[in-house]
């Protein structure tokens, strides 16, 4: 298994974000991350990059304990930091170069990695950042600077991806563009997280639901069929049910939280 959690609790601040959480996921897999606000999410992708991790319970990354002590080891640090690519949803904090073209190359170059230069013209064609390439991403739109980051993650080609609500800032054109540039990376292991329904069948066939204070999860399995499950989408705060009235008949209905 690409990762595998086993009873994992993950505590910020003296404050209890994750809570027996227990699955795995396979190389090549597809999963979307759903959940409100709250609920762990941003945790959750963090701690599966190696950035923060679980009080309770374990991790591992095609089998190794996924600790602390473990990336302190340069060889694995090495394979795991040119394996797993992350974004983050505050694109901000992961923006430091100063210019579009040394922020796409910095992974490669910090990793060795041969052709630089073609991988910077690769991913910033993909997503349409070429003429940004001598700009400092600071100047950049929201969403602008989201497209150069995910161009960033990719340009070090990583087995797996980690992107905090990939979507969000993007326009509907750059979302779909996006949607099908993850479609088509096959055997790419893709762990996805967003809050907005109408996406979530595209970017994942399997879909692991947190709810806010609730241990473990709501849901584990197709994207779909959560899609259709109006209790589970209630329970877990991403659809309310919404009463109202016409004159003496009364009426309810299913209002889904799509924006993210």
């Amino acid at each position: 298994m690409t990762f595998a959690l086993e009873g994992v609790g993950l505590d910020l601040g003296g404050r209890p974000v994750l809570r027996d959480l227990t699955f795995s996921v396979a190389p090549g897999e597809r999963v979307v991350l759903l959940g409100v606000n709250g609920t762990g999410k941003t945790t959750l992708l963090k701690a599966l990059d190696g950035l923060v991790f679980p009080s309770a319970g374990r991790i591992a990354y095609h089998g190794v304990p996924l600790e602390a002590p473990r990336l302190e080891e340069p060889a694995f640090r090495r394979r795991f930091r040119a394996e797993v690519g992350l974004l983050f949803q505050n694109v901000d904090a992961m923006l430091f170069n100063p210019t579009v073209a040394d922020e796409i190359a910095f992974g490669p170059r910090q990793l060795g990695l041969p052709g630089v230069e073609e991988r910077v013209e690769r991913w910033a064609e993909t997503f349409g950042v070429t003429p940004f390439l001598d700009r400092p991403p600071f100047e950049l739109s929201g969403g602008e600077k989201k497209r150069v980051a995910l161009a960033a993650v990719l340009s070090v080609e990583p087995r797996v991806l980690l992107l905090d609500e990939p979507t969000a800032s993007l326009d509907p054109a750059s979302a779909a563009h996006l949607v099908d540039l993850l479609a088509g990376l096959a055997g790419t292991t893709v762990v996805v997280s967003t809050q907005n329904l109408s996406v979530a069948e595209e970017l994942g066939r399997r879909a692991l639901l947190l709810a806010p204070g609730r241990p473990g999860l709501l849901h584990d399995g197709p994207s779909d069929a959560l899609v259709a499950d109006e209790r589970l989408l209630v329970e877990s705060g991403l659809a309310h049910r919404h009463a109202h009235r016409h004159g003496a008949a009364a009426h309810a209905h299913y209002h889904v939280h799509d924006a993210e």
